[in-house]
């Protein structure tokens, strides 16, 4: 009989039993910035996610107790980019909730009139983007188009295109130009005539919706285990939103014209189709203010100020629904020209989180859908 010889082709590293660890990130497209994802894969199978954070960290908490509480607003404004109006808002509420500070109506109307044109153009922002990571070029330039119409008229209000400046402490840096009103009015007109766009070559869109619906569904018992907010919880179902639940600016008086928007899904479309329409709801509000500014008699648009602005000794916390979900300033006075502390709690922080959970049993192929349906920015976890 004629011996046989057994040969054994090794794999590498007993490759069946082991592991791949692979980064994404920190400087990767999909990432909108430097996040880093560490993965830990099985196969093409995602079994351990943990997003690293930090690359990007610029100590702005820190810098505001060394700062007056003019100058803190320039260091809030900047760690959301797409939602500078909303920062600096937060953090002048806070403030003026410290020094029992009341500011004139045609403030409040104007600053939830800016905040909810901010609002727009943040959502635009992802409504091109998000396309883009899954193949589709054509709806960013579109999303672009409309940013522009808006991005005037901020523009000429404030003389900042991304980083407005514009708040100040009990009210506004100055009053509307003239016919601006009227200009703002048909900017948002000619914005909402043409948003169909997206819902014709993204939503009716077959591979979108096939590479979306279905994938990265999260729980809405993972949404409140992680401090979840914004579109992302309500498309998960969770049915909260400050501007109806606990109103702060002109919001109490705009509730029949709010519509908080949710769907149950929990998945990477449902998180698209909320935020397209829940741009559609801040048109709507934007409309709503400019009405009622209409007919608001002339006056002040901020109250006058010491030369130096000192808080009494105290504590206090205000919140606001930003663009992308719930930003928290918790202000800490010991009755100076500066904070003693200011704790900033913004929505991408808390959303990213939850990557944890979503990405975990799910395919690499998936992972750029499911992380550009989170619509974070990275500044806004590295504050």
């Amino acid at each position: 009989m004629t011996p046989t010889t057994e040969t054994m082709v090794g794999i590498g590293g007993a490759a069946e039993s082991t592991d791949m660890v692979l980064n994404i990130g920190p400087q990767h497209p999909s990432t909108h910035g430097v996040l880093r994802l560490r993965l830990v894969l099985d196969g093409e199978r995602i079994e351990h996610a943990e997003p690293v954070i930090g690359y990007m960290h610029r100590g702005a908490e820190k810098l505001f107790e060394a700062r007056d509480y003019r100058q803190i607003i320039m260091l809030a404004n900047r760690h959301d980019w797409l939602s500078a109006f909303s920062n600096e808002l937060g953090v002048v509420l806070a403030v003026e909730r410290m020094l029992g500070m009341e500011v004139p109506t045609r403030a409040v109307w104007t600053r939830t009139l800016l905040a909810e044109l901010n609002r727009v153009l943040n959502h635009l922002m992802f409504l091109g983007s998000y396309p883009l990571e899954l193949g589709g070029i054509t709806p960013v330039f579109y999303a672009f188009t409309e940013r522009e119409v808006l991005q005037n008229v901020m523009e000429e209000v404030s003389g900042g295109r991304m980083h407005y400046m514009f708040n100040r402490v009990g009210g506004l840096k100055e009053d509307l130009p003239a016919g601006w009103a009227s200009r703002a009015r048909a900017a948002v007109a000619g914005v909402r005539s043409r948003m169909d766009r997206f819902d014709d070559l993204v939503l009716g869109n077959g591979i979108f919706r096939g590479r979306t619906r279905g994938v990265g569904a999260l729980a809405p018992e993972a949404v409140h285990a992680y401090g979840v907010s914004g579109p992302i919880a309500r498309g998960s179902g969770v049915d909260f939103d400050l501007r109806r639940d606990e109103p702060y600016l002109a919001y109490g008086e705009l509730q029949d014209t709010l519509r908080v928007v949710t769907r149950q899904e929990g998945d990477c479309l449902a998180r698209f189709e909320v935020l397209l329409e829940q741009t559609h709801v801040a048109l709507d509000l934007a409309d709503a203010c400019l009405d009622r500014l209409a007919e608001l008699p002339p006056g002040p648009i901020n109250q006058r100020l010491p030369k130096v602005l000192k808080a009494p000794e105290g504590h206090t916390y205000a919140w606001t629904e930003n663009p992308l979900g719930i930003n928290g300033y918790y202000l800490v006075s010991k009755g100076e020209k500066t904070p003693y502390r200011l704790k900033l709690r913004s929505a991408s922080y808390n959303n990213i989180q939850a990557l944890v959970e979503l990405l975990p049993g799910t395919l690499v192929a998936d992972m750029v859908a499911i992380l550009g349906s989170m619509f974070f920015v990275v500044g806004d976890i590295d504050k």
